[in-house]
């Protein structure tokens, strides 16, 4: 069962004794705090003195029922979830208590671990709402980064350490997944910050005019340099160059960056005579480059000039709390620009969020709330207005029954549908060429049906 950091407070409610001291002393073993109540006008004294996010309640019980205590903290209390239990179990019962507001429904006698997933189920759904209700100033985000997992807090940990030095840093992830606002949160932190950031894409750069973007040119350098332009270091003086996918550079570049790392100063293109620049260097990378390393296609002493500070971004799927925060977010950004409802989820469209595996990452979740704030018909969003392969299907198959090819497939389309069909981001997220992704979308539709 996952707790938060500051655990739930918890009010047990029920007439019997030995009841209520096997849930308190079961529940305090897992570092919640709980208060116990022996009928209900015991616990509107609890209810009204102090914040209570779960009540575990009695069904029947002398004078007022648990039902009755249920319809009180629905129509008086926020973000309080409440579990029914009762040693005379009905059919009936339970619609009723589902009904008026009772999260969950446990037929006494139960077992600790039924006690404890029911609590985990109930505390997790009021983790969402919460996320869910936060204002915009809640949600301002970190150095410009939105999260609160554990994986993020290390992250602006180490933002902070590579912000207050000079040192390269190589910031890897999977595509989508925030690595240029990384670089900005470092340059925008660092003594830097009033010089120029310059990001610069080296796999959008076709390999002839690299040199040439990143180190300018003088005039008759090449056939069309009718004039001297400076390249990106020289715009990057005294500031920050972010390399992003340094990755796609080829041997010749390699050598090139490697030696501005070394010696502080570049080569325009037709100038024989060099130029001190005082630049620092960020890069990045979707792909292993300790592999690349290891097949010679990237040169390790470039790695490991680059690898002085290393930044690894984890992935939306493994930042599950991060998916509704951001959510929010992004709702509450394009509620502002288009002037619009910020949107709300229903538990279903929560839990379908959640589960997705999120290829696109956050620029994916991005896009999808962007989406859905000009598409959805009003503001309250349920499963059935996300993306089909957000929801369950019954006739979708899912089992060992299928060929690599029919599962290869419906990843690729997956991810192309995450990307709103970009072919570049979605080549990057499969780690193939656009050539091979081009290939793969024409054979698959050309494939007859069986």
């Amino acid at each position: 069962m996952k707790k938060s950091t500051k655990p739930e407070f918890v009010l047990v409610v029920d007439d019997a004794l030995d009841t209520l001291e096997v849930i308190k002393r079961n529940l305090s073993a897992k570092g919640f705090p709980v208060e116990t109540a022996s009928s209900v006008p015991e616990a509107l004294k609890v209810l009204d003195s102090r914040k209570v996010d779960l009540v575990i309640t009695d069904l029947k019980m002398p004078g007022e029922s648990g039902l009755d205590l249920v319809r009180h903290i629905r129509q008086n209390l926020k973000n309080t979830q409440v579990i029914m239990i009762t040693g005379y179990p009905t059919i009936n019962g339970a619609v009723e208590a589902v009904k008026i507001g009772a999260e969950e429904y446990l037929p006494k006698p139960f077992t600790d671990e039924e006690l404890f997933a029911a609590v985990g189920r109930a505390l997790e759904k009021l983790r969402s709402e919460k996320l869910l209700q936060r204002s915009p100033r809640d949600t301002t985000p970190i150095h410009g980064i939105v999260g609160e997992s554990e994986g993020m807090k290390k992250i602006f940990s180490q933002i902070n350490k590579a912000a207050s030095t000079q040192a390269t840093v190589l910031i890897t992830g999977e595509s989508g997944a925030g690595k240029e606002l990384v670089a900005r949160a470092i340059h925008y932190n660092s003594q830097r910050a009033s010089a120029p950031f310059v990001p610069v894409n080296c796999g959008a750069i076709p390999e002839n005019l690299l040199e040439s973007e990143l180190f300018g040119h003088v005039k008759g350098a090449f056939t069309g340099a009718n004039e001297a332009r400076a390249g990106f270091f020289q715009t990057a003086d005294l500031g920050t160059i972010f390399l992003d996918e340094i990755s796609e550079t080829s041997i010749s570049m390699q050598t090139k960056l490697l030696r501005v790392l070394e010696e502080n100063e570049i080569y325009m293109v037709g100038l024989s005579r060099p130029q001190k620049v005082d630049v620092r260097i960020l890069a990045s990378t979707n792909k292993n480059l300790d592999e690349l390393v290891k097949k010679g296609r990237f040169r390790e002493d470039l790695f490991f000039r680059l690898n002085v500070i290393s930044i690894e971004i984890p992935p939306l799927r493994e930042r599950q709390n991060d998916v509704l925060l951001l959510a929010n977010h992004f709702s509450n950004k394009f509620a502002n620009d288009l002037g619009k409802p910020v949107i709300r989820f229903s538990e279903n469209a929560l839990q379908a969020l959640k589960k997705h595996h999120w290829p696109g990452n956050v620029r994916e979740l991005k896009n999808l709330i962007h989406q859905l704030m000009v598409m959805a018909d009003n503001e309250n969003i349920d499963a059935p207005d996300l993306p089909a392969l957000m929801r369950f299907s019954a006739a979708r198959e899912t089992g060992i029954n299928r060929t690599l090819a029919e599962v290869e497939a419906e990843y690729i389309q997956k991810v192309l549908a995450a990307v709103n069909q970009n072919k570049t981001k979605a080549a990057q997220i499969l780690g193939i060429d656009r050539k091979t992704l081009r290939e793969k979308i024409a054979r698959n539709k050309t494939k007859p049906s069986t």
